[in-house]
């Protein structure tokens, strides 16, 4: 499983504390991240790559992670979540089969965001009973 990373100029900063965290963590990063683009098309980006290989999960960042969520939301069979805290990261994963978080580097700072990434990557799907939610999900758009 790779870490697909990406973000726009007011994310890149942020984004580059992430790669090397995750890296360090023993990940491997994919950064598609262009800060010469708009959120939309590096959001878009991220959900090409993660459409190469299904395990894979995503990391988009911008200013304040709502432009990215709205973007990736109109995906069809993108699941993602727009977060803030670790236990939602951890959580979107485990109820949500979520393959992309957005954050916003204006709202969260440096270590709250390694801790989401790392809940993240480390969160599990659970399936079972969240299954329906999922399918109902990978249906829209």
């Amino acid at each position: 499983m790779a870490i697909v990373i990406g973000a726009d100029a007011q994310g890149k900063r942020l984004k580059d504390v992430l790669k090397a965290h995750l890296l360090a963590a023993g990940y491997e990063v994919i950064d598609v991240g262009d800060d010469t683009k708009d959120f939309i098309d590096n959001t878009l980006t991220v959900a090409a790559q993660l459409g190469k290989d299904t395990e894979n999960l995503g990391i988009m960042i911008d200013a304040y992670g709502a432009g990215s969520f709205m973007v990736a939301t109109k995906i069809k069979g993108m699941i993602a979540a727009e977060v803030s805290d670790e236990r939602s990261a951890y959580m979107t994963r485990g109820h949500n089969n979520a393959r992309m978080i957005t954050i916003g580097a204006e709202i969260v700072g440096d270590q709250l965001a390694k801790n989401i990434a790392t809940a993240f990557a480390g969160g599990r799907y659970d399936g079972g009973r969240h299954q329906i939610r999922v399918d109902m999900l990978n249906k829209m758009c």
